[in-house]
């Protein structure tokens, strides 16, 4: 990605604005082991305190419990916690991350502290500063993705979650007093795997009782995108149908390679005109979707066939294309993602 400089009038002199980018994640359960209640030697004369009774003390958690209602005390917490960090992004999954812009200068007239000897903060008498505007405050986010030579514009979400929208909607500017913040929401389809550059831009207008500027900085954020999916396919030849249609048995495995627990929610073809498919998987048999554990496999199953005889042509390689298969999944926290192949097909033997 390149690097576009701007001219700056005072380049030591600190924006008036500063730049936050957080990603939006959804929250887990906090995981909390009970402590096992101690139990006394089997060559213990005297009783132990946790059996005295014939009762055991009951474990100790880490939250409050009613052992009446809750007898066995289930590992997960009801307690949220935000993640730790950055996390994994895996492809599939739609990466959201807040930009805020916040004009965080001190107020006219709020004096400094300083440490005095004594250990104390006392204030620094220091002339009045002058009093700054901050007008015309522009956000601008740009993707580089490992695949492209040129990098996309992302369209922006206000706080909420309305798309701007009009002829000017990526003219307008927005005017910030002291301590206000404008924020915007990003949100981007993950296809491919690899190094991904997040670019955001802010351009304002910063103007003092006798003059004005224009000052612009812009920040580069860089992180991994994950497989989150291994996909294998094979095709086998089935006898032909009633009317001489040509079958296929198409099998896909399916294995989470992520570190994240996974629910299929859906997996099918979208096949090419002339083709028709018939589902031998859980909703057939009206099972559970399957749950992927990270390195667990799920095999699926598909019967495709002409829906008329000789109804689909052969390319130049005697090959017939299915189409793509489609997969779609929640992850633990109910976070969707979605997943198509390429071209599907087989090689007609004669």
């Amino acid at each position: 990605m390149s690097h576009q400089r701007y001219p700056s009038i005072d380049p030591k002199e600190p924006h008036s604005v500063s730049l936050k980018v957080l990603r939006l994640s959804r929250p887990s359960l906090v995981v909390q082991h009970p402590l096992t209640a101690p139990l006394s030697p089997p060559s213990s004369s005297s009783p132990s305190p946790s059996t005295q009774g014939g009762s055991i003390i009951p474990a100790s958690l880490a939250y409050s419990t009613n052992a009446d209602t809750n007898p066995n005390p289930f590992l997960l917490a009801p307690i949220l916690q935000l993640p730790p960090s950055f996390g994994s992004a895996y492809v599939g999954e739609t990466f959201s991350c807040t930009l805020c812009a916040n004009y965080d200068v001190p107020l006219p007239g709020e004096p400094l502290s300083a440490v005095s000897p004594g250990g104390a903060l006392a204030p620094v008498p220091q002339a009045p500063p002058k009093k700054k505007f901050t007008r015309d405050v522009r956000i601008e986010a740009e993707m580089k993705t490992p695949g492209a030579t040129a990098v996309l514009k992302l369209p922006l979400l206000g706080p909420d979650g309305v798309e701007d929208s009009g002829e000017d909607a990526g003219h307008r500017g927005t005017d910030l007093d002291a301590g206000q913040t404008l924020q915007r929401i990003v949100n981007f389809d993950l296809k491919e795997e690899g190094n991904h550059v997040l670019a955001v831009t802010v351009s304002y207008y910063e103007a003092t009782e006798t003059s004005g500027r224009s000052r612009t900085f812009r920040k580069l954020y860089q992180f991994l995108c994950k497989g989150s999916l291994i996909v294998r396919t094979k095709v086998g030849a089935l006898s032909p149908g009633k009317g001489g249609e040509r079958r296929w048995v198409m099998e896909a495995q399916l294995e989470n390679c992520s570190e994240d627990v996974m629910q299929l929610s859906r997996v099918g073809l979208d096949l090419e005109d002339g083709l028709r498919y018939r589902d031998c998987n859980w909703e057939v048999g009206g099972g559970a979707r399957p749950v992927l554990h990270p390195g667990e496999v799920e095999q699926c199953c598909f019967v495709v066939e002409e829906a008329e005889k000789d109804g689909v042509p052969e390319d130049e390689d005697g090959r017939v294309v299915f189409g793509v298969l489609g997969i779609g999944w929640r992850s633990e926290m109910g976070n969707k993602g979605f997943l198509s192949t390429g071209k599907l097909g087989t090689r007609v033997v004669r």
